[in-house]
């Protein structure tokens, strides 16, 4: 037997853990070439270690915190969001409503509000400084609890962000594990998304908040699964609260609820307790940051996403081809108005039409309500792919992993200054990742037979 062979494991998490480092404290994202080299190196040794029959599940559980321990004293080289997170946290640790003001406000008056605002400023950017923040309450709990422990170095901060999304994924592995047993299905599922390296670069590395998001979803599964239906609805009102993302899954436990052998009334009594305690609990959540101003900024920062954002888009790019087509200039004011519309039908669609009985069928239609979103938007930053990741590893389907490999070309627009989309680099990204869902479909039936 060759070295290779008795040792490959040890070899690949070795090398795993220095292409992680270089990607840590080596690289900037307008390199697109080393990027590219980067990525898909990491991603063949993730096959090959998940793969592997020899490392047991405590020992993979090890080596995800390990990869992402190296990221630890790192600063984001993929993002500059994080020092909108810090800004924010700073606000609420002096008294102030993180809703209510831009940033750019402060700087040019030459007031400085917080501790080193002008680098944080001039660390976001222009076009984040210049609108009101969209981050939930929880979300921006997580931002408070870096100002409390580091109100004063960036750095510091950083590294108390870190540190709570490691913990949140912790927590995931957690439940997540726990619910694989429960729904009969393989406890290794859970690293298609621990040991992912998108996973790992771009939530620990970039510190974007959905695996605090996704900790409080699955535990709310979890719960749901238990038939504790007031802490599932609790759970999921917290997630909301990290990430406004799973607010579309709300008419899709419908059936899960209706369906129940039990008494007519109780049935739909839970359901509706259950809508209700969701919302009230968003609502209380919200409420310490309330003012006459709050509901219009947040509306208007929200609804940016729709009416002013383009980003590795799918068919809406398409839209707007036919559009220029036919009107001469970008419609995205009325397609950004037309794609909600489209989704919300689509979700009543599988909502009414589709088996949701059990909690399998429940999460496949969560994950297709929430990717015929992504389709359908403007807008769709690589970070946003967390969640149909973890939602995969409790279905058949496994076109999220493949996505999550190839989102990597979206990042090709940052290596232009100012940053560019080339279309053919999204093309090959969709092209690949309708292929592999193509085929998954087929072999599978469809999404409302399943």
């Amino acid at each position: 037997m060759s070295f290779f062979t008795k040792n490959k494991n040890i070899l690949f998490i070795l090398i795993s853990a220095i292409l992680y480092f270089l990607f840590a404290y080596f690289l900037e994202r307008t390199e697109f070439n080393k990027l590219l080299f980067l990525w898909f190196s990491l991603f063949a040794c993730f096959y090959f270690l998940i793969k592997s029959k020899q490392i047991s599940f405590s020992n993979l559980v090890g080596i995800s915190i390990l990869f992402r321990l190296i990221f630890l004293f790192a600063n984001p080289n993929l993002s500059q969001d994080f020092y909108r997170f810090i800004w924010d946290g700073r606000m609420i640790l002096n008294g102030l409503n993180p809703y209510l003001s831009l940033p750019e406000t402060f700087i040019q008056k030459g007031l400085q509000p917080i501790t080193e605002a002008s680098e944080l400023y001039n660390g976001m950017g222009e076009m984040n400084g210049s609108h009101y923040t969209n981050y939930p309450p929880i979300n921006q709990l997580c931002f408070l609890i870096a100002a409390l422990f580091s109100s004063k170095s960036i750095f510091g901060a950083t590294i108390v962000l870190r540190s709570i999304i490691i913990l949140a994924d912790i927590g995931i592995l957690y439940f997540g594990k726990k619910l694989l047993e429960k729904l009969n299905l393989p406890i290794k599922n859970i690293f298609w998304y621990a040991l992912n390296p998108f996973i790992i670069i771009e939530m620990t590395g970039n510190l974007h908040f959905e695996p605090v998001m996704l900790f409080f979803l699955i535990w709310s599964f979890y719960k749901l699964h238990q038939q504790k239906w007031i802490w599932a609805a609790i759970l999921l009102a917290c997630s909301i609260s990290v990430k406004l993302i799973p607010l579309l899954f709300l008419p899709l436990f419908y059936q899960w609820f209706v369906n129940k052998k039990e008494p007519f009334f109780k049935r739909h009594y839970q359901l509706i307790a259950f809508y209700l305690i969701t919302l009230a609990t968003i609502i209380v959540l919200f409420l310490p940051f309330y003012s006459s101003e709050f509901i219009d900024n947040y509306a208007n920062s929200v609804g940016l996403w729709f009416r002013n954002f383009e980003f590795n888009a799918s068919f809406y790019y398409i839209f707007r081809e036919i559009g220029y087509l036919f009107r001469g200039y970008n419609e995205i004011a009325i397609i950004g108005k037309i794609t909600p519309i489209i989704t919300i039908l689509f979700l009543l669609a599988i909502t009414f039409f589709r088996k949701n009985k059990t909690e399998k069928q429940l999460i496949t239609a969560l994950l297709f309500g929430l990717c015929f979103y992504y389709f359908t938007a403007t807008t769709v930053h690589p970070w946003y792919l967390a969640t149909p990741l973890i939602l995969s590893i409790f279905t058949k389907y496994r076109f999220p992993l493949v996505w999550s490999l190839v989102i990597i070309f979206s990042y090709q627009a940052y290596s232009n200054t100012p940053w560019q989309e080339n279309l053919w680099f999204v093309t090959l990204e969709y092209l690949i990742l309708y292929t592999f869902l193509f085929l998954e479909l087929r072999k599978t039936s469809n999404i409302i037979k399943l």
